[in-house]
């Protein structure tokens, strides 16, 4: 389990290369103090992406239970889906807006929702 990566895995990479080609800054923590890091963060525009592995977070698409040691794999995984979920609320609570998705989905569509997302936070002001 030590060698799966938590962060800068491929489909973060896609996505922050074409994030960065645009011009954008990606890759910080969203809140001192809060021990959760975000694979895509705007710091300025409080937005925050997270592309969450299939297996790991339970995609509903993609996750298959594993066959041995199912009672270990089943708190992991749903013990991840809870602590995501408390990110969420956790920074939405500090006035952030948090994205997610899917290892599974396209980089230039999850590129393009979250530039949609930058854009509609720079009209709102």
């Amino acid at each position: 389990m030590q060698s799966n990566k938590n962060r800068d895995t491929a489909p973060e990479l896609a996505v922050r290369a074409l994030l960065h080609a645009a011009g954008y800054r990606v890759n910080y923590r969203p809140v001192p103090g809060l021990r959760r890091s975000a694979g895509i963060v705007f710091t300025r525009a409080h937005i925050t992406a997270f592309i969450d592995g299939c297996f790991w977070h339970g995609c509903p698409v993609h996750y298959q239970r594993p066959t041995l040691n199912q009672g270990y794999w089943n708190l992991k995984v749903v013990g991840n889906m809870v602590r995501d979920r408390n990110t969420a609320e956790r920074l939405t609570a500090e006035g952030w807006t948090v994205l997610r998705f899917w290892e599974h989905e396209d980089p230039g569509a999850v590129t393009a929702a979250v530039e949609s997302e930058l854009e509609r936070h720079r009209l709102d002001r």
